[in-house]
């Protein structure tokens, strides 16, 4: 663990929770998020070894409760999206509690939240009030809007995100105008990634220079970023050279191709995945329309290019068609449903699932899609009880044993039942 003071963190060593291994063991992690985007950037943190340890109000992160499950109050999801943090129960409106929260963030190398701007400043929490006891705190805001404009102060959950971030307008494109959402959380997940990344460039420039720094992550302001790395296109120039949109991914004939048995996923992108297909089919007439000659031509010709290559796709079954692809070295795959990926041979053979049993028997997490070559992480045990280290974490932070009772006595702070 860092010693107090130091300028380097020391990895490899044991942290408070057991961990052993990761590139970010000895790093401590104050997590006061919930839901979804939050929780996932400290997941990744905790799996890479950091100590990450979860505070929660009395009543708990709602995900807990979201089924199934056998316990009602820890679900599925937030077992998985917890796995390998601690979780501290405070209520942080009471005097106390705050206090007992700075002993612990005293020591700690990053403070992460998902509360809104206005929110968490009221709990005395915000980087201003943090930076004075710890200079070398890396502090991030996980939040809807950044607190610079006039949507600050918005409500945001993923589907909100999505509306506002241009992928609704989007999808309508490729479902017959009709608006949808797409099949996963994006807005939360794109923006949970984003802050871990923000957090270990933050680390690392501490390395540098010795002092923390404050980190702002708003959802929406990512989402569009992240949309407009291929919508932006023409928009770039001013003036317009085109609308923003890339009309590849917008194309209606964009979709899995309908074969004779069923569906498949097909990228025939550069000039020699065209030139491999059209051989392996035996260079039929059509193939020598110029839409097909280059990479501008079938750019400028898109929907055409599709609807073609649609109609030809019928011609055979799935099954016929991945091993043409496989002998031409062309992009394909199957369409597999998550059902399938559960038992899929691939992520099978790497050992990707985790199987561990536990209090709920077996269980069956996603494994870390990184790979280390000297420091590999390693995935933690489920998601925590509420209150699980309550006691545990206070004392670690200094708190006298009376003092921590006196808290648990008082409802400031709560231990798993």
């Amino acid at each position: 663990m860092r010693d107090q003071g130091a300028d380097k963190i020391e990895l490899g060593e044991e942290d408070m929770s057991g961990r052993l291994q990761g590139p970010l063991a000895g790093v401590k992690v104050i997590d006061l998020t919930s839901v979804l985007m939050g929780p996932y950037a400290t997941q990744i943190m905790a799996d890479l070894g950091a100590n990450v340890i979860k505070v929660e109000s009395p009543d708990g992160d709602t995900t807990r409760y979201l089924p199934p499950g056998p316990d009602p109050q820890r679900g599925g999801m937030f077992l998985n999206l917890n796995r390998g943090k601690r979780s501290v129960a405070l209520d942080l409106k009471q005097p106390e509690a705050r206090e007992a929260l700075l002993r612990v963030i005293a020591d700690a190398d990053v403070f992460v939240h998902s509360m809104r701007p206005a929110a968490i400043k009221r709990l005395g929490l915000d980087y201003e009030s943090l930076r004075e006891a710890n200079p070398r705190l890396i502090y991030c805001n996980l939040y809807g809007f950044s607190r610079a404009g006039p949507y600050r102060d918005y409500p945001a959950y993923d589907d909100i995100v999505q509306a506002a971030s241009g992928l609704v307008a989007l999808q309508a494109k490729l479902s017959g105008g009709m608006p949808t959402y797409l099949g996963t959380v994006a807005a939360d997940k794109v923006a949970g990634l984003t802050g871990a990344y923000a957090i270990m460039a933050a680390l690392y420039g501490r390395e540098k220079t010795g002092e923390g720094q404050e980190i702002e992550v708003p959802m929406f302001e990512t989402l569009v970023s992240f949309t407009m790395i291929e919508h932006l296109c023409g928009s770039l120039f001013d003036p317009p050279q085109g609308p923003p949109e890339y009309p590849r991914v917008t194309a209606a004939a964009r979709r899995p191709y309908k074969t004779r048995d069923g569906f498949i996923g097909v990228m025939i992108y550069n000039d020699k995945h065209w030139r491999n297909f059209f051989h392996a089919l035996g260079d039929p007439e059509w193939t020598r329309d110029p839409m097909f000659a280059t990479m501008r031509s079938r750019a400028e010709n898109i929907g055409a290019v599709l609807h073609q290559l649609a109609a030809v796709m019928e011609e055979r079954t799935t099954e016929e068609w991945v091993a043409l692809f496989r002998k031409a070295e062309v992009p394909a795959m199957q369409i597999s449903s998550p059902e399938d990926l559960l038992h899929d041979p691939h992520l099978e053979a790497t050992g990707f699932w985790n199987e561990r049993d536990s209090e709920f028997g077996k269980l069956r997490f996603p494994g870390i899609p990184t790979s280390f070559s000297g420091t590999p992480g390693a995935i933690g045990d489920a998601g925590p009880a509420l209150g699980a280290d309550s006691r545990d974490v206070l004392a670690e932070a200094g708190l006298a044993p009376e003092a921590i009772e006196a808290l648990l006595a008082s409802g400031a702070a709560k231990i798993a039942a």
